[in-house]
């Protein structure tokens, strides 16, 4: 189905897949110490992402399908749903890692190990869902959100390209062993890409850069991947995609406006990061101008002067902004990057200042 850009999202089915740490939550796990504390949290002690439940929120408002896939371990079930159901969040599935049988199984490597764990796992909720196709007959489409401290990048590429039935099964084999995967995950892995209906089903993998990596460190996987620093973008790529209605953009600059402080300066600069990367266009912006003066109408606007400065400065750049690039899915060799995929480890590059 063709959007406009900047779009009401339709009736079709949309897909979110979402990591949860470092992605929606901030969670510290380098050491026994941060594992230990973030065991022991409460679900209302555990910290989001700034923006993070915000576009959730909006996502799961729209009528977009929301599954959350984590690396956190089965024991903490409860406290993560408590944690969603605070942030006022709606989810259709909650994948969480198996690591205490990991243990008693003597799997160290899986213990820490993504691409033996998450690329299973997300071929087997595509193969899962009810149907693979909407009403109309078309593939459900997805974007996947994940973050650059583990391996997601990379495992949400190598997911695309074998939905896509770019990737073959011995091909799929001999990634996974160089990404030092189990036989049986392994296994798994090609059984449930069998029963995948084929097709370019991922429309978008949103990596925010909580490691502070350059942007140019994902060239490699095109421009499908979007790396983004804060989730203003991530929305601004969703409604011009045409998944997220300007009036949910909108929210989600209220939200760190209002609550995490970004002036009005920030959220256009966060606009036009994303345009000089090639990412977004300015299609979307009259859409949002539309939604912001139906926003102030409205009594107890939070945020709305900051929201409106955003406009301001989207107003008077986008006859500046050049054509997006077209999304680029160029031939990955999966086999070279397998044993560097997993960035943990790699030095944080020190944050910008200001």
């Amino acid at each position: 189905m063709i959007r406009a850009a900047g779009a009401t999202p339709g009736p079709a089915r949309f897909v979110a897949r979402w990591d949860l740490d470092k992605t929606y939550l901030r969670t510290d796990f380098d050491t026994l110490r941060d594992l230990l504390r973030t065991a022991i949290e409460r679900p209302d002690q555990k910290r989001t992402v700034p923006g993070a439940a915000a576009l959730l929120r909006e996502l799961g408002r729209t009528g977009v399908e929301i599954h959350i896939l984590s690396g956190s371990p089965t024991q903490l079930r409860s406290r993560i749903e408590e944690k969603l159901r605070l942030d006022g969040a709606r989810w259709a599935s909650l994948t969480l890692k198996p690591n205490l049988e990991n243990l008693l199984r003597l799997r160290f490597r899986a213990l820490r190990g993504q691409l033996g764990y998450k690329l299973p796992a997300l071929l087997l909720r595509r193969c899962e869902m009810q149907s693979q196709r909407d009403d109309a007959g078309e593939l459900v489409h997805e974007a996947l959100l994940g973050d650059d401290a583990e391996a997601d990048a990379f495992v949400y590429s190598l997911y695309a390209d074998v939905c896509a039935g770019l990737v073959a099964p011995d091909v799929l084999r001999r990634v996974m062993r160089a990404g030092d995967a189990y036989d049986d995950t392994i296994g798994d892995a090609v059984r449930f890409a069998g029963y995948v209906d084929k097709g370019a089903v991922v429309e978008r993998i949103l990596i925010h850069l909580e490691r502070q990596s350059a942007p140019s460190d994902f060239a490699v996987y095109g421009s499908r991947v979007v790396p983004f620093y804060n989730y203003l973008q991530a929305a601004f790529v969703l409604h011009e995609d045409g998944r997220l209605p300007a009036r949910s953009v909108l929210r989600v600059a209220q939200d760190l406006a209002y609550a995490h402080n970004f002036d009005g300066g920030a959220l256009a600069r966060s606009y036009a990061d994303l345009a000089r990367r090639g990412h977004v266009s300015g299609a979307g912006v009259p859409a949002l101008a539309i939604a912001y003066r139906e926003l102030v109408s409205e009594r107890g606007a939070a945020g709305a002067s900051r929201v409106g400065a955003m406009i301001d400065a989207l107003d008077r750049s986008a006859g500046e902004l050049t054509t997006a690039a077209p999304i680029a899915r160029p031939a990955i060799d999966y086999e070279r990057l397998a044993s560097s995929h997993n960035p943990r480890g790699k030095p944080r590059r020190q944050r910008a200042s200001g």
